[in-house]
């Protein structure tokens, strides 16, 4: 496991799991008892919880195509008031990556664009910040979320709508 920890980030946890469905949970479990008392709201933390079950399934089923024996590698960090949580899978560049992969739901409805695809645009959306970055077979999405952020301060998104 390649780890970003360095003497400004602080590990909270790293973890391998295997890529089998339903393993979501885990690391959605295990990310959240990582972050407790890092100053996340419930609202917060509830999106942060969201967002790592959606990269965790993406990279167990689309990364590693479901083969147990392929682990999904994650690390939690903190870092001046940022949680960091990598998701690492072997999968390389996603198939569907860019701009192209956008969402749209009249595109979706009328059957122009495939019903699924909206992994990476829900993430984005629960987070401050996500990266996805691929180096060999490594393909990790970085999720950034900042536990000090005031009550409708979260990039024009209001934490009553989790």
């Amino acid at each position: 496991m390649t780890s970003m920890a360095s003497p400004s980030y602080h590990m909270l946890a790293s973890f391998t799991m295997r890529s089998e469905p339903g393993n979501e949970r885990l690391a959605l479990a295990q990310v959240a008892e990582a972050v407790a008392g890092q100053g996340l709201s419930a609202a917060r933390l509830e999106r942060l919880k969201t967002a790592v079950a959606e990269a965790a399934m993406n990279a167990i089923e689309h990364g590693n195509k479901n083969q147990p024996e392929v682990p999904v590698d994650v690390e939690v960090m903190s870092s001046d008031g940022d949680i960091v949580v990598t998701i690492t899978d072997q999968g390389g560049a996603p198939e569907e990556a860019g701009p192209g992969a956008e969402p749209d739901i009249a595109r979706k409805l009328a059957g122009d664009q495939a019903p699924r695809g909206w992994g990476l645009f829900l993430i984005r959306h629960m987070v401050d910040a996500m990266d996805v970055t691929t180096e060999g077979t490594r393909h990790t999405v970085t999720l950034t979320m900042r536990a000090g952020a005031p009550a409708g301060q979260e990039g024009g998104r209001s934490e009553d709508h989790v």
